[in-house]
């Protein structure tokens, strides 16, 4: 009395192996393939693809050659701060996240970053308007900063 449906080979492999001889083909090649687009994005230049980044490096207008260069958090705001009386305050602050991923040493300022940005919507937008603008950013620096302004 036979008990199972599945048709037996002979040598007692069934469509387990063929299975397994599948994934043992495509997963190597899935993985160099996923691995080969992933350093295909990395910015191997050395200068940064972002324009706000690009403006974080470079010195002040009107700064000498003998004078210090202003710190990059600095320059980053203020691009920011232009950014956002152009555009709107959510597109300088999703600028800022982009500036804080591609160089986490600007982390430390982003709340300063991003309240500044708040602040600067309430005189422009008013109160309700600016809040409309907020994104997780920094926790809620932003939001921190549309308060302070208003209160």
């Amino acid at each position: 009395m036979k008990h199972s449906t599945t048709p037996q080979t002979r040598s007692g492999r069934g469509p387990a192996r063929r299975v397994g001889r599948t994934l043992a083909f495509v997963l190597p090649v899935v993985l160099v393939f996923s691995g080969t687009l992933a350093v295909a994005r990395v910015n191997w230049s050395g200068s940064p693809s972002n324009p706000v980044l690009a403006a974080a490096d470079t010195v002040a207008p009107g700064a000498s050659s003998g004078a210090a260069a202003r710190a990059p958090h600095e320059v980053l705001r203020d691009t920011l701060l232009l950014e956002s009386q152009k555009e709107n305050p959510g597109v300088a602050l999703t600028h800022l996240q982009q500036a804080v991923n591609d160089r986490p040493s600007l982390a430390r300022h982003c709340t300063s970053i991003a309240r500044a940005l708040g602040e600067a919507a309430v005189r422009r937008y008013g109160p309700a308007k600016a809040q409309s603008f907020a994104r997780p950013v920094c926790d809620t620096s932003f939001a921190s900063g549309v308060l302070t302004a208003h209160g």
